[in-house]
């Protein structure tokens, strides 16, 4: 039987979206990382999108969700 990891993704109140676990994330350009965390942005302010810089705090950033 195949031991398969598990992958959460989940969003912070007012923050990030988080992924974790062991997956490939793959970057515009087609280059391929193996990661274990990835903060991703969803306020749009972030100054390295796609990932999240904490810029949601400063702008007081507020989930619809």
């Amino acid at each position: 039987m195949e031991n398969k990891k598990k992958v959460n993704v989940y969003t912070k109140p007012n923050g990030p979206i988080i992924i974790t676990g062991k997956f490939v994330f793959e970057n515009e350009d087609g280059e391929t990382k193996e990661m274990e965390r990835l903060v991703l942005c969803r306020c749009g302010n972030s100054g390295k999108m796609p990932l999240c810089d904490a810029s949601h705090n400063r702008i007081g950033f507020q989930s619809k969700m």
